[in-house]
Formats: C-alpha cells, structure tokens, sequence
C-alpha cells in the first residue's frame, strides 16, 4: 500500500505517544502524523509476554487504521519481561522503587512488538543485563521522575542508562522500536523509504 496523498508529504501514521519511537522515524527522516491509540492494555489471562506485545501492536496499528483508511499505519508496544512477569508502567513512585530492586544485578529481558495494519507484526526480544545499583542510586532515579512513563520504570536511552551493564540484541527495541524489523514491514506495506525518493 502506497503512502497516501492524504497525509502530508506521504506521511507515516505512527500509532503512538512516544517520544522515543516518534525520533528514532524522525531521524532516519521519516515523516510523521502522531495519533495515538488508546486502547485497554491489560494482559488477558494465560497470555505469555510475546503474544500480549504482538496483540497489543496489532491492535493499536488497526485501530489507527480505521481513522486513516488510507494511509500507512505503525504501531508498536514494549514489555519489560522478568522470568515470565511483565512488569508495566509504574503506578507511583514506591513501585518504581520496587521494579527497579527487582531488575538491579539481574538479567531480564525487552520485547518489543512492531507491527503495520493490513501487513503483520514481529516481536524482537533483547537481553538486558542491570549493574547491581545501590538503594541510594535507585531512589535518586525514581525522585527525576523519569522511571514514572517508562514499561519497567527505565528509560535506557535517558538517565537509566547508568543502570545497564550490558545489551544483548537490538538496541532499537530496548528503546521502543526494533528498526530493522520496522524498515522491512514498511517495504512489505509498499511504503516509499526517504532514501527510495526520487
């Protein structure tokens, strides 16, 4: 599906609030309407992690869709999984704090979903080593407020960067947008990529 003459410059429709997704498209100089779906992001019951993100991004990219029937629309969602738990945005500071003790000298893992209307959907998963933090470093973090919008209360592209030893897999997901995954699915969608313009 060809981008739409009705978005703005062939615009992509990203299906998101995020900052992060918006300029990881936006440097790659990708244009962007942002129109965000908001949609019940409760885990059904029996749901494994994997399938809950590749729902969820499904979900909001077709959700979108039906408000821009003819335009190309990305969505994505981004889980922080602990042995099988999917720890979510924090509510409040406490369970920030509490999130953070549970990953601090431990490795979990990032799945993030990405997925276009009418194409499908991949899930990438990295492996995220944490430093074992101090309690004092982890209360500082949550009091900058930023663990407070972020799926697992870290934002590893922000301050809680200095919470990470190591990345295994793509850095792109732990961020919020695995981008190779997200270029193919574009192509797959017959989006027209920048560096494809003539």
């Amino acid at each position: 599906m060809p981008p739409s003459p009705l978005e703005p410059d062939g615009a992509l429709v990203l299906a998101s609030a995020s900052p992060r997704r918006r300029a990881l498209l936006e440097q790659l100089g990708i244009p962007l309407r942002i129109d965000p779906a908001h949609l019940d992001e409760n885990v059904r019951g029996g749901e494994a992690p994997e399938q809950y993100v590749l729902r969820l991004a499904a979900e909001k990219a077709e959700a979108v869709h039906a408000r821009h029937p003819n335009a190309t629309v990305l969505a994505a969602d981004t889980s922080v999984v602990l042995q099988g738990r999917i720890l979510g945005k924090p509510a409040t500071a406490e369970e920030a704090l509490r999130m953070l003790r549970s990953l601090s000298g431990r490795t979990h893992e990032v799945m993030t979903a990405v997925a276009v209307a009418g194409v499908g959907a991949r899930c990438v998963t990295a492996s995220v080593t944490f430093t074992a933090a101090s309690e004092a470093a982890l209360r500082w973090y949550v009091s900058t407020g930023e663990p407070m919008d972020k799926a697992g209360a870290y934002a590893v592209q922000g301050i809680g960067g200095f919470l990470v030893e190591r990345i295994d897999g793509s850095h792109s997901a732990v961020v919020g947008l695995p981008l190779v995954e997200t270029l193919a699915l574009l192509a797959d969608a017959g989006y027209i990529l920048p560096w494809e313009r003539r």
